[in-house]
């Protein structure tokens, strides 16, 4: 077996941090041990403790604690995900009604803990609590509680994430215009934190920045495409690569083909996952040396691809859910000394006030898995130069050692506020690696934070490794960034494929594992399927309608998408070397009825905010009582509504519309966060088309209790409808009265899954 194969192996298996994302429990244990009967596992590890011992990694007086904390259950961890203003109102949901009701409650004898926030995240938007999941599954008290957890997270508004999990994103200091890489991403929580920073102002619908988010695991990768999906971003992009050999990819500027260097790179790679001992307690038995020395080459190459691939000025965050220094200082140190000064430990020591961590360890030894020690490479037997390398000792130079400042790297160790244990280390890049002598530079083009790369001049005699299994020899041979670029130019002028369509790669090239996707095909200019849709919606001049695209070249097109220009320009230039899983957000369906309308596309809510700045017709401005109409019953007549809302909808053409919420900013008490949803103007009615989980999300924000579901009337029934003594109407069928779809979503759910992985649009149609 190949190196390269070897390493594809290790970062399959090797991802302990599986649970992380979404599960504290890490599967079907409970934390007392098996359920079903199986014996309790023991949680002892006399090698383990030996080692860390050995290593001094936990203060002195400290060891005691450290252990206690290990053998305790982890506290469940929640972060409020999505954009700013939406994740501000569940916060206040959170704070003032969730959390109240948990005050003084006992379940099974035991205090509830009301949960609190973690100190160091910002805006309060993290919190843990001791509940764990089987008193949250059991007991009545906290059904509503329970329930609310369930069906915000399915909707993408919380996310089950782990405490030290969310240390990363924030460390990488990302901006709206960054050009970001995840290299090891799946299953994609610290994902979700970057598109999010991504869009930190909601008013700018296509962010200058964007996520590849890869993945070596191609089932992974569509997990992660279902996180992902839930933020509805058209600045993401999910690719399945070995992250050691990840491609180097090209990108359009102003007509001439030059190298994309990332302004951002998360580099978590696959690792030993000992931190992770208080939620996989598979790891107490299993426990040994050997792991960490398997990867920790797998981690080195990672970080060196990492290290080539990002802009000067550019900034790398490498982290592991280990606390052996092999995998942690001594990959840190190997890359810094390969670096020769192009790379430095950045302080990050005052970024998250309230975080509390240890710093970077200097010295170290390694041991096998026997339990045989070795201070320094030269005292290592021939015998085992497989297993054990020369970077895994720390360098022997006392001015080299200390130059590195490796006391800058984070480690989070358990017991000092309950949390899992876990490594960080923050790398800036201040010049090319020293086999790539060119490199863009970050320059400002403000005093603040705006940043854009520039290629330097060409040199063709320089040259970049081809495999980075090989960059331990400080010196190669291999093909120039220029030969490259215009090798892949030619390629591309030579008529291989068709203009604006962007297939996987042939398999001559690659072998494509897993299975093969559809292509992604950009809308041609001259299409005369979107000037219907143009002057239906009397889309803005400004829309950037280059950026539709479908997946499919034949027959018609159902589904449209949208990503943003970088991301085009991504796609446009890189179809040859890079597996695209998915891109681009849904943002128009076409009606299997839709020849009768005037437009064939009806509007689709998972692309709503992202389209909604660029539609100038068929808007109605709803009231909240409007709202909670809307979304509790299936097909309202007008009457129903407000007559402000029926003096705009009665003289609009049959066809989707766009029903659109204002916060009043005098009523302080009434939601403050805009909701745009997507609907449908029937003959006498308004329907709208939103998943069933963001539906009862919208009716929480709003104050009102979800009590259950009439699915014959397509009634949602809630504290308010059930205290009204007026009955549900029998008038849920005027679409089909009509002659309309009677329902676009359930058409949308027979058709071809185009985003492999996740439910097509998360779409629960209303019954």
């Amino acid at each position: 077996m190949g190196r390269r194969s070897r390493g594809r192996r290790l970062q399959q298996q090797q991802r302990p941090e599986d649970a992380e994302d979404g599960a504290e429990g890490g599967g079907k244990r409970g934390e007392a041990g098996w359920e079903g009967g199986y014996p309790e596992i023991v949680k002892e590890n006399k090698l383990f403790e030996h080692y860390y011992q050995e290593l001094k990694i936990v203060p002195e007086g400290e060891w005691g604690q450290f252990m206690d904390a290990l053998r305790e259950p982890l506290p469940a961890t929640l972060r409020i995900t999505g954009y700013k203003s939406h994740a501000k109102e569940i916060l206040h949901c959170l704070k003032n009604k969730y959390f109240k009701e948990l005050e003084d409650l006992e379940v099974d004898g035991q205090k509830v803990e009301v949960p609190q926030p973690l100190s160091w995240y910002p805006e309060e938007l993290a919190w843990h609590t001791n509940l764990s999941r089987k008193i949250l599954r059991k007991s009545p008290q906290l059904e509503k509680f329970h329930q609310f957890l369930v069906s915000e997270t399915e909707s993408g508004n919380i996310s089950r994430q782990e405490a030290v999990s969310m240390i990363p994103p924030l460390l990488l200091n990302v901006r709206p215009h960054h050009k970001i890489l995840d290299m090891c991403a799946a299953p994609g929580s610290k994902t979700t934190q970057l598109i999010e920073m991504l869009h930190a102002d909601m008013n700018v619908p296509f962010p200058e920045g964007f996520v590849i988010a890869n993945d070596v695991d191609n089932k992974r990768c569509y997990l992660l495409v279902h996180q992902a999906k839930r933020l509805s971003s058209p600045c993401i992009m999910v690719v399945n690569h070995d992250a050691s050999s990840i491609p180097r990819l090209q990108i359009d500027v102003d007509g001439r083909k030059e190298i994309l260097f990332y302004d951002r790179i998360l580099c978590d790679v696959p690792c030993s996952g000992d931190g992770t001992m208080r939620k996989n307690i598979d790891v107490w038995k299993k426990w040994t040396t050997l792991n960490s020395l398997q990867l920790h080459g797998l981690q080195l190459r990672i970080a060196t691809r990492g290290a080539e691939q990002l802009a000067e000025g550019g900034r790398m965050v490498y982290s592991t859910c280990s606390l052996n220094p092999i995998e942690d200082e001594a990959v840190i140190a190997s890359l810094l000394e390969k670096s020769e000064g192009a790379l430095e430990l950045a302080d990050v020591s005052n970024e998250l006030p309230g975080l509390k961590w240890m710093p970077g360890i200097t010295q170290w030894k390694v041991m096998t898995k026997d339990g045989q020690w070795f201070t320094d490479w030269d005292a290592v037997p021939h015998s085992r130069h497989t297993q054990i390398r020369p970077t895994m000792f720390p360098p022997k130079d006392p001015e080299k050692l200390q130059a590195m400042h490796l006391e800058r790297c984070l480690r989070i160790l358990p017991h000092h506020q309950n949390t899992g244990g876990f490594f960080v280390a923050v790398l800036v890049k201040k010049s090319s690696m020293p086999w790539n002598k060119r490199q863009p530079k970050l320059q400002g083009k403000s005093a603040e934070t705006r940043e854009s790369t520039q290629l330097s001049p060409a040199d063709p005699t320089e040259a970049k490794p081809t495999d980075p299994s090989k960059l331990e020899s400080p010196s190669f041979t291999g093909t120039g960034d220029t030969e490259i670029a215009h090798a892949t130019e030619d390629l591309e002028n030579n008529g291989s494929k068709k203009d604006g369509v962007c297939g996987p790669p042939p398999s001559k090239k690659m072998k494509l594992f897993g299975f093969k996707e559809d292509p992604f095909v950009f809308i041609p200019e001259d299409d005369p399927l979107f000037p219907p849709i143009e002057k239906f919606y009397a889309l803005d001049p400004s829309f950037p309608r280059m950026n539709l695209l479908t997946r499919t070249t034949e027959g018609k097109k159902r589904q449209l998408y949208m990503v943003s220009k970088e991301l085009r320009n991504v796609l446009l230039n890189n179809s040859e070397k890079m597996k695209v899983i998915n891109t681009g957000i849904k943002v128009w369906c076409r009606n299997n009825s839709g020849e009768e309308f005037d437009c064939a596309f009806r509007l689709a809510q998972e692309g709503i905010y992202t389209l909604y700045p660029f539609i100038n017709s068929r808007i109605i401005t709803v009231s909240m009582e409007d709202v909670k109409i809307l979304l509790t019953q299936e097909n309202p007549f007008f009457r129903k509504l407000s007559s402000e809302t029926y003096s705009q909808a009665k003289d609009l053409a049959k066809g989707s519309i766009v029903l659109k919420y204002e916060p009043d900013s005098a009523n302080p008490d009434a939601l403050q966060c805009p909701i745009v949803l997507c609907g449908w103007r029937g003959k006498a009615s308004i329907r709208t088309f939103v998943p069933k989980n963001e539906r009862l999300h919208y009716l929480r924000m709003m104050g009102l209790e979800v009590l259950g579901e009439k699915k014959k009337e397509g009634v949602i029934l809630t504290n308010e409808s059930a205290a009204s003594t007026g009955q549900p109407d029998n008038e849920v069928t005027e679409g089909q009265r009509a002659g309309e779809p009677n329902s676009p979503d359930a058409e949308e759910a027979n058709s071809p899954d185009v985003t492999a992985g996740c439910d097509p649009a998360g779409v629960h149609p209303p019954r």
